[in-house]
């Protein structure tokens, strides 16, 4: 483990998501310290990220979640100081953020997405309950957990769902429900890692179910044919590919009944709490938590 030198892990930060960056943070600092890496925590909240390189770091493990760690950022920042880092790049990691943006990527080369649309303050709520139907769902473009999601059900709830999103971002979506169920592919230098199937027990996959609750089930395997499963894996790799990401992250899916999937968002720094995706899906292909922050921290970059 010398080869890697001191390693930074960067966890924390300043977004909506620094609680749960904090928790995925000392998972990994953990790890890799069980499997002997000098590495050591450092948060760009409390510290100059300059110290990087006076602290003479050789390499950044960023578990950063949201904006300012996830965005591309702190991303151009390492690249600028010539520090090797974890995951996508600057243009990835800003794409991948703008859940608006990594739609219009995916839709122009016609990968399947749900349907949807930008709102703004003046936005005819009826007019956009005809084309999404309800229940829709109102989000900002620019946050990550479920930070500032609505689910609406009438069109007098759409006005406050948006206020709501609109704290979060000065941009925000609204998109078709898909109720056949929720899947997610984990992808680790250049594989995909087998499929789970989300089953939350209240009524979405919001931030209670993801990092609160204890009845939230994952189901790993995930209950598809292979084939279907198979399907779902090359989906999230081109995917991926397309935005531009590098080493790891998450791609996220609904299913309509008839049993289609459509992309939902990409994770460029996919949370590696207790409750989190990724290290279920490397736990049902083999690979330990420990195994897999080094096999993640081996695929670190400058550019």
């Amino acid at each position: 483990m010398k080869r890697f030198g001191k390693v930074a892990v960067l966890f924390g930060g300043r977004s909506a998501e620094r609680e749960v960056s904090l928790k995925s943070g000392s998972a990994v600092l953990a790890a890799l310290q069980r499997s002997g890496v000098d590495a050591h925590a450092f948060d760009p909240a409390e510290r100059d990220l300059s110290d990087l390189k006076k602290e003479k770091f050789e390499r950044v493990f960023i578990a950063l979640h949201g904006r300012g760690g996830e965005d591309g950022t702190v991303q151009g920042a390492l690249e600028l100081l010539g520090i090797p880092y974890t995951g996508s790049g600057v243009m990835a990691s800003a794409i991948a953020m703008d859940k608006w943006r990594t739609k219009l990527v995916w839709q122009a080369v016609g990968l399947p997405i749900p349907e949807y649309e930008a709102l703004t303050a003046p936005t005819d709520w009826s007019a956009v309950a005809n084309h999404l139907d309800l229940p829709l769902f109102v989000k900002p473009a620019n946050e990550g957990s479920s930070v500032g999601v609505t689910k609406v059900k009438s069109v007098d709830e759409l006005p406050a769902a948006y206020a709501e999103a609109a704290k979060h971002d000065k941009v925000v979506i609204a998109e078709s429900s898909v109720s056949g169920g929720e899947y997610t592919a984990s992808i680790l230098n250049g594989r995909a890692l087998p499929v789970i199937k989300i089953e939350p027990a209240n009524e979405f996959y919001d931030y209670e179910a993801k990092y609160l609750r204890d009845d939230t089930r994952y189901l790993c395997p995930c209950g598809l044919p292979a084939e279907q499963e198979a399907e779902m894996q090359q989906l999230a790799l081109q995917a991926f590919a397309l935005i531009g990401g590098l080493g790891w992250g998450r791609v996220d899916f609904l299913r309509d009944e008839m049993g289609k999937a459509y992309l939902l968002e990409v994770n460029t720094a996919p949370g590696m709490t207790d409750h989190s995706l990724v290290p279920m899906a490397a736990r049902q292909a083999g690979i330990s938590f420990e195994q897999l922050v080094v096999q993640i921290l081996e695929g670190a970059h400058v550019g």
